[in-house]
C-alpha cells in the first residue's frame, strides 16, 4: 500500500503516519511526500477555498499510489462568530476515481489576529506574529494557532489528525458508501 501526501509541511505528514496506524488496512502503507500547491490562496478565507485547495492536493499527488491525500487549513464564515470567521483543516483522500472529505473541529482567532489578516491580506502566521502572539515563522509546521490558544492542550497536529479520521470513514466504510 502507498499514500502519497500533497505536502512537506512535517506537521501534516505526522498526522497522517499516526492517523494511519489505527487502520489495520492502513498501518503498513507507505508514505510518499510530494510538495503540491494547493492552487487557491496562500490564506483560504471561505470553505469551498479551503476544500478545493484540499482537493487540489489530493489529485495532484495522485500517480503510483493507492490513495493520495491532500489537507488544507483556511477560514469559513460563519455569521454568529465574533469576527465572522472560524479556522479549519480540511482532508481530501483520493483513490484515482472517489475523493472522500473530512473536517477537523473548528476555532475562532482573536479579533486582532483576524483584523490583520482581513485588512492587511496577511497569513494566519503572518497575523499571530504581527500582534505579538508568536515569533515563530513557522508557526503552521508546530503548535499552530490552536497551540497558541489552547495553551498547548490542542495542537495543529491534533485537529490534522482529526480531518484525516473524518476523510477515512468512506474508506473504512466502504460498502456504506457505494
Amino acid at each position: 500500500m502507498i499514500l502519497n501526501i500533497g505536502s512537506k509541511n512535517i506537521v501534516k505528514i505526522e498526522a497522517l503516519k499516526e492517523t494511519i496506524n489505527d487502520y489495520k488496512f492502513l498501518s503498513d502503507a507507505k508514505i510518499i511526500t510530494k510538495d503540491i500547491n494547493s492552487d487557491v490562496s496562500e490564506q483560504p478565507m471561505t470553505i469551498d477555498e479551503t476544500v478545493d485547495g484540499a482537493i487540489n492536493r489530493a489529485k495532484a499527488s495522485y500517480g503510483d499510489c493507492d490513495y493520495s491525500i491532500g489537507i488544507e487549513s483556511g477560514f469559513m464564515k460563519v455569521k454568529n462568530a465574533k469576527t465572522g470567521y472560524m479556522e479549519v483543516t480540511v482532508c481530501a483522500i483520493h483513490d484515482g476515481t472517489d475523493t472522500s472529505l473530512g473536517f477537523s473541529s473548528c476555532f475562532e482567532c482573536p479579533p486582532k489576529v483576524m483584523k490583520n489578516i482581513l485588512d492587511k491580506d496577511q497569513d494566519l502566521t503572518q497575523a499571530c506574529n504581527s500582534v505579538g502572539l508568536t515569533a515563530d515563522p513557522k508557526l503552521g509546521q508546530a503548535q499552530g494557532m490552536i497551540g497558541i490558544l489552547t495553551k498547548g492542550r490542542v495542537k495543529r497536529k491534533d485537529y490534522t489528525k482529526q480531518a484525516i479520521t473524518m476523510a477515512l470513514i468512506q474508506l473504512d466504510n466502504r460498502e456504506l458508501y457505494n
